[in-house]
């Protein structure tokens, strides 16, 4: 072996113990830049957080980021209810109770990188400012912002919004925003809830005539129908338990009578014909608009008023409902 050779080897097998070497020391311990300080939490490890292939969202996490426990919907939705409790509201003389047109409500569906939120904001006009802005800095989006009813004393404001994220990043958001108005802290847990109590309508025939079911909920007959054809936006189908049902709500105020209020959802072809079949049932035409920004097939919101006898207004809005493509009645 020659000289040169030889020192080459030499150079060789001290440059291979060194590399040897440092393996060895950075597989006992981390490197000096990676361990906490005193008092910091450790590194966070990129295999705990949401992977894009998707992971089972840990709702109870999600709650109590919220401030407030949430409802498994149909379609594996969670929802989240803000009833305006705080609010007297009235609309030609009714006194409106939050089930019939004072409930705001945020819901999540989980998809492959978080969870899709949508929902409603009931806000006074001080409060409106302030929620937007906060919601904004937390990367929720608004879709609409207008009112719903007619008549009403004070105003009311509706803001709808949309976000795609972090889970518990658009809850902690939802509650700061939330903490900006007067909403009712959610209530304490409570025994399991008695049977609804019935309440002075004939649900009964209501279900019957509408072709529908409902629901009573806080002193309001409640019914929703679905739109028969898929909605999406973008990539997400959107299901309908997150408003995109028509909402057809009855609140009773004596003598047979109700104040009804809610909303159609239609495609632009169905508008006109709506509005003529509610006009000719004397129901009122409150508002129409958008509530999302990016849906397909375009959909319009028609909310609608009437306080009158509760059997003549469902057999209005079943004429207005099979003007519409939304799933067929259970019965006729």
């Amino acid at each position: 072996m020659t000289l040169f050779a030889s020192r080459q080897s030499a150079r060789s097998m001290h440059h291979r113990a060194l590399v040897a070497l440092t393996a060895l020391s950075f597989g006992c311990s981390p490197a000096a830049s990676d361990q906490p300080k005193a008092g910091e939490a450790p590194p966070v490890d990129p295999s705990s957080e949401l992977p894009t292939g998707g992971a089972v969202v840990d709702w109870s996490a999600v709650d109590a980021a919220m401030g407030r426990p949430g409802t498994q919907q149909a379609f594996e939705v969670h929802r989240y209810n803000f009833p305006r409790g705080d609010l007297r509201v009235t609309a030609a003389g009714v006194t409106i109770r939050p089930a019939l047109a004072l409930g705001g409500w945020i819901a999540m569906k989980e998809v492959p990188d978080g969870v899709v939120t949508m929902g409603d904001l009931v806000l006074t006009e001080e409060e409106l400012s302030p929620v937007i802005s906060h919601l904004q800095e937390g990367g929720i989006e608004q879709t609409a912002i207008h009112h719903h009813l007619l008549h009403e004393s004070p105003r009311v404001y509706y803001a709808h919004v949309h976000a795609h994220g972090d889970p518990l990043k658009i809850a902690a958001t939802v509650r700061g925003a939330i903490a900006r108005t007067a909403t009712p802290a959610a209530a304490a847990p409570s025994p399991p809830a008695a049977p609804p109590t019935a309440i002075e309508l004939d649900t009964a025939m209501l279900a019957q005539i509408l072709g529908h079911s409902g629901r009573v909920n806080g002193g309001v007959y409640q019914v929703s129908v679905a739109r028969a054809e898929p909605i999406r936006d973008g990539a997400f189908e959107v299901p309908p338990t997150m408003g995109l049902g028509t909402a057809l709500n009855f609140q009773p105020t004596g003598g047979g009578k109700a104040a009804i209020t809610g909303d159609f959802v239609m495609v632009a072809s169905e508008v006109n014909a709506v509005i003529r079949a509610l006009r000719a049932g004397g129901i009122e035409v409150s508002a129409l608009h958008n509530h999302l920004l990016t849906e397909e097939p375009r959909l319009f919101f028609m909310h609608f008023w009437a306080n009158d006898d509760a059997i003549a207004l469902a057999r209005t809005l079943r004429s207005a409902l099979d003007l519409t493509n939304s799933k067929r009645p259970s019965s006729s």
